[in-house]
C-alpha cells in the first residue's frame, strides 16, 4: 500500500517524528494523522477499557438484521448523524463494515446479485474518481460486476451501479449522478461529509449511504465504517456478504468506535466537559489553517494552480463556509506532470492517472502530522521556474 520509498525522519527529545531534509514526505494516502493533536488533548480520561471475558461471542445482537453490529456502536452512530444532520438514519437499516472498503464491496453484491445478468454489472463513476474503486471491482474478477470507467462517457446499454462521492476524492467537488437511467443504481459514498471538510446543508436521503470512522474521526486503524440502507432486502445481502467475507467484524474496533463516537457528540453539546473543545470546531479549524497555507506556498507561483470553492451555508456551524477538502487536487501548468515534479522535490503523492484524469493533476494530502504538512508547505514554495515534469 506505501509503495516502496521509504519516509526518513530523526527524532526529537519529546518522541515526535521530525522529517529531515533528506527525507520523502509522503502526501499519496489520506493517513489522518493530524487528528492526533486533538487526540492527545483528550488524553487518558476518556479511554475504554475491554475486560478480557467481554465481547467472545460471534453475535452482537441476534434480533436485528445485522447480527454482528454491536448495540452501542448502532447508538452512537445514529446519535451523530441526529448531532450533526447529515444524514438520515430513522427507519434505516445499519451495516457496520471493516473499513468503508469492505461496504463497497458488500454493497456491489448486494445490488448484482439478485439480477442474475449474463454479463457483470456495470460500475462506474464520474472522473476524477476515487482511485481504488476501480481495483476493488476487478480485484477478483467477478462474474457479477465489472469496472466500466468515466460515468459520463458511459454509453452501454442493461444496469449499472454508479458510485457518488461527495464531497468528492480526490477534488473535493459536491457530486450528483452523472448517469441518470432508470435501469441505474446508486451508492453514495459520503465519507467526507462532515462539518470540518464541508457545509452540512441538509441530511442526506439516499438508498445506499456509506461512512467511515476513518475520515470523520481519525481512526483509520480501527477499520470501522458503516452503511445507512434504506432497502431491507439490500441490507440483508450486504450482511450476507460481510458473514462470508470475515463472520461479521471485530467487537473490540466497534466498541472502541462507539467510545469515539460518543466522545464527539458529547464535544458538541452545550452544556460539555469544560476541558472537552468541540471536535468538528477544531478540526474545522485545522482545515482553514492547512488550506491557507498551502495557497499561501502556491501564490504567485505560476507552476500550480490550487482550486477554489465557494461559500455555502453550513445548518451545522449555523454558518457561511468554504470547502476544506481532505486532499488537495493540484494542477500543474500544461505538459507538466506533477506527481514527477512533486517527487523530485521530495514529496509523494498520487497522480492524476489513477483518478481517470491528466497527469498534469496529482492528489495531495491534506491530513499528516502537522511537522511533516510543514516541511511539504516549505518545499512547495521553494519550486519556481520552468521545469519539465515529464
Amino acid at each position: 500500500m506505501c509503495g516502496t520509498d521509504r519516509i526518513l525522519v530523526n527524532k526529537s527529545s519529546n518522541n515526535e517524528s521530525i522529517p529531515n531534509n533528506e527525507a520523502y514526505i509522503n502526501l499519496d494516502h489520506g493517513d489522518p494523522t493530524m487528528y492526533e493533536s486533538y487526540w492527545k488533548e483528550v488524553g487518558q480520561k476518556y479511554s475504554v477499557t475491554i475486560p478480557v471475558f467481554q465481547s467472545l461471542s460471534y453475535f452482537a445482537n441476534i434480533k436485528i438484521l445485522c447480527w454482528f453490529l454491536e448495540p452501542k456502536l448502532e447508538e452512537e452512530i445514529k446519535r451523530l448523524h441526529n448531532i450533526v444532520g447529515n444524514a438520515i438514519v430513522e427507519d434505516r437499516h445499519i451495516v457496520v463494515g471493516t473499513g468503508s472498503s469492505q461496504l463497497i464491496l458488500a454493497a456491489f453484491y448486494a445490488l448484482s446479485d439478485p439480477l442474475n445478468e449474463l454479463d457483470p454489472v456495470n460500475v462506474v463513476s464520474a472522473a476524477p474518481y476515487y482511485s481504488s474503486y476501480p481495483e476493488m471491482a476487478d480485484f477478483l474478477r467477478s462474474r457479477l460486476f465489472k469496472w466500466s470507467g468515466d460515468a459520463r462517457c458511459f454509453d452501454k446499454d442493461g444496469p449499472y451501479i454508479e458510485m457518488v462521492t461527495s464531497p468528492n476524492n480526490p477534488d473535493g467537488v459536491i457530486r450528483e449522478p452523472v448517469v441518470n437511467r432508470a435501469t441505474g443504481m446508486l451508492v453514495h459514498d459520503l465519507a467526507y461529509y462532515w462539518p470540518q471538510y464541508t457545509a452540512i446543508t441538509s441530511p442526506a436521503d439516499h438508498d445506499i449511504m456509506l461512512f467511515t470512522v476513518s475520515k470523520c474521526t481519525g481512526h483509520a486503524g480501527s477499520r470501522i465504517g458503516w452503511a445507512i440502507v434504506r432497502d431491507e432486502k439490500v441490507a440483508r445481502k450486504m450482511v450476507k456478504f460481510m458473514e462470508i467475507n470475515t463472520i461479521g467484524v471485530s467487537k473490540e474496533a466497534q466498541l472502541r468506535a462507539a467510545n469515539i463516537l460518543e466522545i464527539i457528540s458529547l464535544s458538541c453539546q452545550k452544556h460539555k466537559p469544560h476541558d472537552l473543545e468541540n471536535f468538528f470546531k477544531y478540526s474545522h479549524r485545522l482545515m482553514v489553517q492547512r488550506w491557507k497555507k498551502l495557497r499561501d506556498a502556491a501564490k504567485n507561483n505560476e507552476l500550480f494552480y490550487v482550486p477554489k470553492f465557494p461559500h455555502r451555508y453550513c445548518k451545522f456551524s449555523r454558518d457561511y463556509t468554504e470547502t476544506y477538502p481532505a486532499f488537495a487536487w493540484i494542477k500543474c501548468k500544461e505538459g507538466i506532470d506533477c506527481e514527477k515534479l512533486l517527487r523530485r522535490h521530495k514529496i509523494l503523492t498520487r497522480s492524476g492517472r489513477r483518478f481517470g484524469s491528466d497527469p498534469e493533476y496529482a492528489r495531495i494530502s491534506m491530513l499528516n502530522r502537522e511537522e511533516e504538512f510543514e516541511v511539504f508547505v516549505q518545499r512547495l514554495s521553494n519550486i519556481h521556474g520552468t521545469v519539465n515534469g515529464n
